[in-house]
């Protein structure tokens, strides 16, 4: 039997029988077979098209299915596929570097290429640890890194349980959270609580334990947290106030997904590093990277980067990076993401306002969450935290309409999430609110 032949139910037993799926029970999952995609479209084997309102997962900004990307990617392969990153180098690795440097903040330069975002992150990491000689860590709770060892122990959420003790030297501090605070997103007196809390934090560790500051721009998968401008230039300040190198997390808030290249713009911020992978080929194939200020890519001009993997600076991913960098600029799709922003913002809290469960909107680009709560003025969540079994039945209720309905979007505990492809035009996106708008109304029962 060709992969041609298999029929939906052939492809989810073999899938079943022989591959293990990610965070999940096995005997729990029930995956969709999709057959094909296309812009801002998923069908399924049974010819079922589903609207992708998350683009996978935060990562297929510029749509599915774009032939430039598929025709930059063949013609990489037929020149050269693969070569030893250190023995050979390419002229796509040349340009995927430049134009990196290109459109990050002005002070990154290097750009330390990876698989995907986890490995970015573990290897910004390790560069801060070599070049500060310190060895301690700063992250937040409602956070996510990605999966691997290290990246997962500066994970905050309870995806890191299971993996612990992990890596040393990883310090809490406290996350950016103002509607769970009962504040105001920019309220100035919470903003500066939360930095003098952090502050202490750094007092009772020691600045000079302290390598670096990891923090998500935009807080992604757990609960699209907006900082404040104060709160983010407060972090650069702490951080330059006691040499601490400061890590901006832009894996999932890259590449136009808030309306800028990456969501420090929004506040001219310059982090020492930064991390990306995602929206650097929307997914297309594996690439990642830790981009570096010009004075950590001069710290290593003279000393040992002990630092590698087999698919470091991989032609075809960079192919597909430059691919995806033109696309951006070519159709104006973070311009898009910024124009079609202020109608998502909108939409959603005219929907806030209709709706009893949703306590709050928070939105910024398309990149946005609606959370749910009991009551709107005790903002008690409409599930409680981690939940499992029988408490996850409201987020499973909406889950399931959604699908039926024709979208996929993600619904995580508590949270809605609303990221579709940056090609989205205003009538799809319209499409699929009016979706989540009508399901919400099966939640509307359970809150007051």
């Amino acid at each position: 039997m060709t992969t041609l032949e298999m029929t939906s139910q052939d492809i989810l037993t073999l899938t079943r029988e022989h591959t293990l799926y990610d965070w999940s029970v096995q005997s729990a999952l029930s995956a969709i077979p999709i057959d094909h995609a296309k812009g801002v479209y998923l069908w399924d084997t049974d010819g079922k098209r589903y609207l992708d309102f998350n683009s996978q997962l935060m990562s297929v900004n510029i749509g599915h299915g774009d032939e430039r990307v598929l025709e930059a990617v063949t013609r990489q392969m037929r020149r050269v596929s693969f070569v030893s990153p250190t023995t050979f180098t390419t002229d796509i690795r040349a340009e995927a570097g430049r134009m990196l440097a290109e459109v990050t903040p002005a002070n990154l330069s290097k750009a330390f290429f990876t698989t995907g975002g986890a490995d970015a992150v573990e290897n910004a990491i390790r560069m801060a640890r070599i070049v500060t000689g310190r060895h301690k860590i700063l992250a937040r709770y409602r956070s996510y890194h990605g999966a691997t060892a290290g990246a997962l122990s500066l994970t905050g959420d309870p995806r890191r349980w299971q993996a612990e003790p992990g890596i040393p030297g990883v310090v809490r501090i406290p996350d950016f959270y103002p509607y769970r605070a009962g504040a105001a997103p920019d309220d100035p007196a919470y903003t500066a609580q939360i930095l003098a809390m952090t502050d202490d934090i750094i007092q009772f560790e020691g600045p000079h334990t302290i390598a670096a500051l990891i923090a998500e721009t935009v807080v992604g998968t757990n609960g699209i947290l907006i900082p404040s401008e104060g709160y983010i230039r407060g972090l650069r300040e702490l951080c330059t106030k006691y040499g601490i190198l400061y890590i901006a997390d832009e894996v999932m808030s890259g590449f136009g997904r808030t309306g800028r290249w990456f969501a420090l713009d929004h506040w001219g911020v310059q982090p020492d590093i930064m991390t990306v992978a995602k929206g650097l080929t929307s997914s297309y194939v594996p690439l990642g990277a830790a981009v570096v200020s010009a004075e950590i890519a001069e710290y290593f001009e003279t000393r040992f980067l002990n630092a590698g993997l087999t698919y470091h600076a991989h032609p075809v991913g960079c192919a597909a990076a430059v691919a995806n960098m033109q696309i951006y600029k070519e159709d104006r799709l973070i311009e898009n993401a910024a124009t079609l922003g202020v109608v998502l913002k909108r939409e959603l809290e005219a929907m806030a306002a209709r709706h009893a469960c949703v306590g709050d909107v928070r939105a910024i680009g398309l990149f946005s969450a609606l959370e749910l709560v009991k009551s709107k003025a005790t903002r008690e969540p409409l599930v409680p935290f981690n939940p499992s079994g029988a408490a996850l039945a409201p987020a499973n209720k909406l889950k399931a309409f959604l699908f039926q309905h024709g979208l996929f979007t993600l619904v995580r505990w508590n949270t809605v999430f609303c990221n579709p492809p940056l090609c989205i035009n205003e009538q799809q996106l319209r499409e699929g609110l009016a979706i989540i708008d009508e399901g919400l109304y099966l939640l509307d029962d359970l809150a007051s």
